[in-house]
């Protein structure tokens, strides 16, 4: 068996412990994607392609992730300390969907992944970089409906009011006080076009766990 390819794809943010994701290619016709290069307290490291494990509730039997504090169902709340623990006391959250079954083939991953990282980060200085690694389109923006991005209403009048968010979108409004942000005046004020154009959502909150398949 040969790895006969190796794409990488960089972390946009050098500070975090999750550097690349990676996709490797075995004798020019088996591909697993999605292994991640993650840095540790002795270097860079890589954790194979992992799933979140789940378990039922009682109540309606629907699956949930072992750290969901409700049934995403019924409602119910369930325990927080469900999952499985290791021999070293740690909740066991994930479970790898491919993984090596002996040292050899883990050594050979290991060392030709971290060899193509290292090099996808030199040919990232480059000019004109251009990633190989193929997302299938994950890191696009999606289109908002015309109708909602063209039009927010105001005290019940319909106007133009587009914001521009760098990529994000057009964002709703925050209520607002119509009568005192118009002055009566039923158009909206400078403070009120402020209060829209601060209003962001949160980006959601990152894993700090990233799979139990290290090599």
């Amino acid at each position: 068996m040969e790895i006969t390819e190796v794409r990488i794809k960089l972390m946009d943010d050098p500070q975090e412990r999750l550097q690349a994701f990676c996709s490797i290619t075995f004798d020019q016709c088996f591909v697993i994607r999605d292994l991640k290069i993650i840095e540790g307290a002795k270097g860079s490291f890589v954790a194979m392609p992992s799933r979140k494990l789940m378990d039922r509730c009682p109540q309606c039997h629907t699956k949930n992730q072992l750290r969901a504090l409700f049934c995403n169902q019924c409602g119910a709340k369930l325990q927080e300390d469900r999952a499985i623990k290791d021999d070293d006391g740690r909740a066991k959250l994930y479970a790898d969907i491919a993984h090596p079954i002996n040292s050899r083939c883990r050594e050979l991953i290991q060392t030709k992944v971290i060899f193509a990282f290292q090099e996808e980060q030199v040919k990232a200085r480059q000019p004109g970089y251009v990633c190989t690694y193929d997302d299938y389109g994950e890191d696009r923006y999606a289109a908002l409906d015309e109708e909602y991005q063209s039009t927010t209403f105001f005290g019940g009048k319909g106007i133009t009011h587009r914001i521009e968010t760098g990529g994000t979108g057009d964002i709703p409004a925050p209520h607002v006080n119509h009568a005192a942000a118009t002055n009566g005046s039923g158009l909206p004020s400078l403070a009120q076009h402020e209060a829209h154009a601060m209003h962001r959502q949160r980006p959601e909150g990152s894993e700090e766990n990233f799979g139990t398949g290290v090599l």
